[in-house]
């Protein structure tokens, strides 16, 4: 237990640091300017890890559910943007990144691994599916990276980013099922008692993601229209990171889905399987 909670500290210290580094020397981690999507493609290759490669068959029907998804919801993409879409099928637990284009191309820049919703625990949700809208209406927070009564830091380390996308309603899976409010919400977890189980169903309800990812969707704007709209009408936002690199493209929704998937597809494989890419 000692030698756990030795190697968790100095994992959580690595960690601050790398991120402390990123803040201080935004030009080497950041790189040149996005100017080109398929540059933010080798920006994810480079800097998240682990990483899901997905096949062209697969791409392309996440690219029709995520159509599907907005014409569901009544929305017309009039702009070049980042979307985000998860797939909350038990087998997968993935989030992606797409490119979507005004006139609907849609690029995949990236993908790794999720935890939606659990089943069957108290007060646990199945993550809702639909489009979901990120704005100043429902404030970002980061975390403060402190433990629970079970030693979990379940927003993650200390200056995470927590995105909030407002109160929905959501099946509650525990003692008799029926829709209720839940908080969604997409943020990182604990880097070393939880990070390694991504790729399983093991959230209240919100949407887990690895600490690069995280960084990641943070530091390009990927979901900050709303935030970049703000800042140009001269509003100060704390919540942004002085490394960001906005790109042209920045965008507002997440999308989440279920693919239906009836076992797990080879790109996605368990947790205990799964290796990282820069070992790969």
């Amino acid at each position: 237990m000692r030698r756990m909670r030795e190697i968790r500290i100095a994992y959580v210290f690595a960690l601050q640091l790398w991120l402390l580094l990123g803040l201080a020397l935004p030009a080497a981690a950041n790189g040149p300017e996005i100017v080109d999507p398929a540059q933010l493609s080798i920006a994810f290759a480079r800097e998240v890890a682990p990483r899901l490669d997905l096949p062209p068959a697969a791409r392309e029907r996440y690219a029709a559910q995520m159509e599907s998804s907005l014409s569901a919801a009544g929305i017309v993409v009039l702009a070049d943007q980042w979307i985000v879409v998860v797939d909350r099928n038990p087998n997968v637990q993935a989030a992606m990144i797409f490119w979507r284009s005004s006139t609907g191309e849609a690029r995949l820049i990236g993908a790794g691994p999720a935890s939606t919703g659990r089943h069957g625990g108290f007060e646990h949700f199945e993550t809702p599916v639909g489009v979901f809208e990120h704005s100043l209406a429902n404030p970002d927070f980061r975390a403060e990276g402190t433990e629970n009564e079970l030693g979990v830091r379940g927003y993650g380390a200390k200056g995470m980013r927590v995105y909030d996308f407002g109160w929905v309603e959501a099946l509650r899976t525990w003692g008799t099922p029926r829709e209720s409010p839940m908080r969604l919400q997409m943020h990182s977890t604990d880097p070393v008692l939880l990070e390694p189980g991504l790729g399983t169903t093991a959230s209240k309800g919100c949407i887990r993601i690895g600490a690069t990812l995280n960084v990641f969707i943070d530091r390009y704007a990927i979901l900050d229209a709303d935030y970049e709209r703000a800042l140009a009408s001269g509003h100060k936002l704390w919540v942004l990171s002085p490394d960001r690199t906005p790109t042209p493209w920045s965008g507002r929704y997440l999308i989440v889905v279920d693919s239906g998937a009836a076992r797990r597809p080879a790109w996605s494989p368990r947790p205990g399987l799964r290796k990282l890419a820069c070992n790969a």
